[in-house]
């Protein structure tokens, strides 16, 4: 099987601490991965660099005939590879605009903007929460509509932080299944996170980050 993203070196140093010393790594299309590891040592970090989010002392990455390295990263790979933050932050507006709000910057045609903020609702199941001010949403809503935020632009790599941290256990299993429904097809997920369910789920790959190394 081909990969969907080559990484051939994440590094990332801070004075003379190494945090990351990453790769050779390939993704594949249909994967969920679950990233463990301590907190500090480095998954956000490395997240955020394979989506183009922070800057590292080498980057060595590759998608669809597409580079990035540490010195440029093309618009159109960040396109296709979107992070959602651990604690996302939502417009005070409404879920619906939150949503679109992606495709607007994009400057995506409102006929097929508006079709694609029913879908990525429908997906999330959040129909009842569109008339719900965002500040007043729970994690658990949050975290969908984050989700679902990221699903419109219709990304080929999802990578999400820690998106079952604090939730209840009925909103971690609406995340953990939205997430699983992702992971198919053309598309890739990983997932950072210290949750067990996420660890144990069918299927997923696990990788484990510590000393600045994959395992």
């Amino acid at each position: 099987m081909s990969a969907l993203v080559e990484l051939d070196r994440a590094l990332k140093r801070f004075g003379d601490k190494t945090l990351l010393d990453v790769g050779p790594l390939a993704l594949h299309a249909g994967e969920l991965i679950v990233l463990t590891g301590d907190n500090g040592s480095g998954k956000t970090t490395l997240l955020k660099m394979i989506a183009g989010l922070e800057h590292g002392d080498e980057l060595r990455l590759r998608f669809d005939g597409i580079e990035a390295t540490e010195r440029g990263y093309p618009r159109e790979l960040a396109r296709r590879i979107v992070y959602v933050h651990q604690h996302p932050y939502l417009f005070n507006t409404s879920i619906s605009d939150n949503i679109r709000y992606g495709l607007r910057v994009r400057g995506q045609a409102p006929e097929e903007r508006e079709r694609r903020v029913e879908e990525a609702i429908a997906w999330a199941g959040v129909a009842q929460l569109t008339g719900v001010a965002p500040r007043q949403l729970s994690g658990g809503e949050k975290q969908r509509v984050a989700l679902a935020r990221a699903k419109v632009l219709e990304p080929r790599v999802l990578l999400v932080d820690e998106p079952t941290a604090n939730l209840d256990a009925q909103a971690r299993s609406q995340v953990i299944e939205l997430l699983r429904k992702t992971a198919t097809g053309d598309n890739c997920v990983v997932v950072a996170c210290h949750d067990r369910e996420l660890m144990e789920l069918e299927g997923a790959r696990r990788w484990h980050l510590e000393g600045g190394k994959i395992s």
